[in-house]
């Protein structure tokens, strides 16, 4: 009798778990769902070619558009990345195949989880402190290295995890053949493991690319094409939306945000849809 109670009560314990299960994803799915739903429905009014090509303007000045926020966060966000990613990488390297210190190696992993899980909005006031105070006005290029420290802790730990999966006799053979430790990891593990470095890297830039805080601190907002990325306020879709759907008293210039807002989700969106197909094919390799 004991022996049924308790497969009974397995069973209905599975059943709860089970259930709890597909409705925490269930609920996870219907969220997502209402606000793609929302951008969409709230801002696929403002989508037209000129709303696309020109620049923003101020509010009563007819056809104004996102173009040059657009290209604004562009260039914001791949610079970053070009400041975020070589040593990220590096890194990533570091922790997976050169751990004989472990003492040093607790300690990035720390500082890692750390910067992760530090509010955006510190990051952006720390570099207003150390950049755009001593230079006397706001740049791009501060919002590129505010991004590029969000953006560096999530690759090298997402460096790690993928070097992590490639089979340590892929390491014993190369090294067997007389390869060197460093030509080894370069040539031959990081190569196997392209796909997830990439996956990484893009699955960064998705993660830096609405961030606002950082950049109301930094790069702040211009009405101009981003030609002065070095010396002077630079126009990104962030700070615009945030602009336009809030600080503006005008529906127009509402409209005009949810029609940024709904750009950015579908660039998002195309990000995490091509990470997803190359993790993919990084784990079908393995």
């Amino acid at each position: 009798m004991k022996s049924k109670r308790s497969i009974t009560t397995r069973k209905w314990t599975d059943r709860l778990v089970r259930a709890f299960s597909a409705l925490a994803v269930a609920l996870a799915v219907l969220t997502m769902l209402w606000i793609i739903g929302t951008v969409i429905a709230y801002g696929h009014h403002a989508l037209r070619p000129s709303f696309l090509i020109n620049p923003s303007r101020p509010y009563g000045i007819a056809n104004g558009g996102i173009a040059n926020a657009l290209l604004g966060t562009i260039a914001i966000t791949f610079g970053a990345a070009a400041i975020a990613v070589p040593p990220a990488l590096l890194g990533g390297i570091y922790l997976s195949e050169y751990k004989d210190n472990r003492a040093i190696t607790s300690v990035l992993r720390f500082s890692a989880t750390v910067m992760m899980g530090m509010p955006s909005v510190i990051i952006g006031l720390f570099v207003y402190m150390i950049m755009v105070v001593p230079s006397g006005h706001f740049s791009g290029l501060a919002g590129s290295v505010a991004l590029a420290i969000i953006m560096y802790p999530v690759i090298m730990r997402s460096t790690e995890d993928m070097l992590g999966m490639v089979p340590y006799t892929l390491r014993e053979s190369a090294l067997a053949l007389g390869m060197t430790r460093t030509r080894t990891t370069l040539r031959i593990i990081s190569f196997a493991a392209r796909k997830g470095l990439l996956t990484g890297v893009l699955l960064a830039l998705a993660r830096v690319s609405g961030e606002t805080a950082p950049l109301l601190f930094t790069a702040l907002f211009a009405d101009s094409w981003p030609t002065n990325y070095f010396g002077g306020p630079t126009a990104n879709m962030p700070v615009l939306i945030t602009e336009y759907a809030t600080n503006s008293p005008f529906a127009e210039m509402h409209q005009a945000g949810w029609g940024a807002a709904l750009v950015v989700m579908m660039l998002v969106l195309t990000i995490n849809i091509a990470t997803r197909l190359l993790f993919r094919g990084q784990n079908d390799g393995h």
